[in-house]
């Protein structure tokens, strides 16, 4: 069974824009932003100025990277 995907609104540099994930990427996107001590919408910020393309897509690989790290 796949996860519903949740839109949420985010301010990024002062524009709110809105990011569709499955909840499971926003659970990893706020253990992440935990474990660095900082905010979701910082580190979304930051996913967001370092991609190129759909923000969405920059989510889940970020969190995929992360992932792929812990288990090394």
């Amino acid at each position: 069974m796949t996860d519903p995907v949740e839109k949420r609104s985010v301010t990024i540099r002062g524009h709110r824009t809105s990011v569709s994930l499955e909840a499971p990427f926003w659970e990893a996107l706020k253990e992440m932003a935990a474990a660095e001590g900082r905010s979701l919408t910082g580190l979304i910020a930051e996913v967001d100025e370092a991609s190129e393309g759909n923000l969405s897509s920059a989510l889940r690989l970020h969190v995929l990277a992360w992932l792929r790290g812990r288990l090394t």
